[in-house]
């Protein structure tokens, strides 16, 4: 196992149980203990956890699970609904794209689809995202436009009052949301305030709304409202959805789409 696979898997062991053993890490991962001092060492140098006498716990009283050490988690569904999501977008089209795992795989996605290699342009991104920015400005068909704003680490997005005059002055054919939660009563959610009002503006600029999320994400209330279900036109998620759920979303007005 890498390095940085055993990082990803060490933090989401941690996440899980709010505090882990040296012993009981190196026997889930199967590796020495002198292994895990190291690792719980090095993340405790990153301000990822906080060290302990014999092991280590979650960093401060909230925690969250940085993106970089998010992009395992359920990859081929993300994959595939990202592939979903690409499929909906209209050459020559502005889209919008938050921040995180899943909208992440959509920019890739756009990046490699057939019909977007040439134009002017063949897209026009608006993303608050710096890794999606990054990833998609060396294509010279796409057309990038960045919000402003203040970096949050744990998510590469751009957040607060600067990103309004950038979002108000344009609008978009699509907005693409990565979510913490989605339900059908109360709506699309966010963990921080934040990036929920910079998402909240995505969607009042777009002509149609689109939430990318998995199924484990359905049903979920998160703390900050992005916004309500009547918003949103369409929900792509993976086969695994119940499909009560996935009615609670019909009924709702949602169109859902499960790949």
């Amino acid at each position: 196992m890498s390095r940085d696979a055993r990082w990803k898997a060490l933090l989401e062991l941690l996440v899980e149980q709010g505090r882990l053993d040296v012993e009981e890490a190196a026997v889930a991962l199967n590796v020495s203990a002198a292994t895990i001092r190291r690792d719980f060492d090095q993340l405790a140098r990153q301000q990822m956890l906080v060290r302990t006498r014999g092991g280590a716990v979650v960093h401060g009283v909230s925690y969250e699970l940085p993106l970089r050490y998010k992009t395992a988690r359920r990859a081929s569904e993300k994959q595939r609904i990202a592939a979903a999501v690409a499929d909906l977008i209209v050459a020559g089209q502005a889209v919008g794209l938050t921040g995180g795992t899943t909208t992440t795989e959509v920019a890739r996605a756009l990046a490699v689809r057939p019909d977007l290699t040439s134009g002017t342009p063949a897209l026009t991104v608006v993303t608050n995202a710096l890794n999606i920015a990054n990833e998609l400005a060396i294509r010279p068909q796409f057309k990038i436009v960045v919000t402003g704003g203040v970096a949050r680490p744990q998510s590469y997005e751009l957040i607060g009052p600067l990103a309004d005059g950038v979002l108000g002055q344009i609008t978009m054919d699509t907005a693409v949301l990565g979510v913490n939660g989605f339900d059908a009563v109360h709506g699309a959610a966010a963990h921080h305030e934040d990036e929920a009002g910079i998402n909240r503006l995505l969607c009042e600029r777009a002509e149609r709304v689109v939430v990318a999320a998995d199924s484990t994400k359905l049903g979920v209330r998160a703390f900050a409202l992005i916004c309500a279900t009547r918003q949103v036109d369409t929900l792509v998620t993976d086969t695994a959805v119940d499909k009560e759920m996935a009615d609670r979303f019909t009924q709702a007005g949602v169109e859902v789409i499960a790949v």
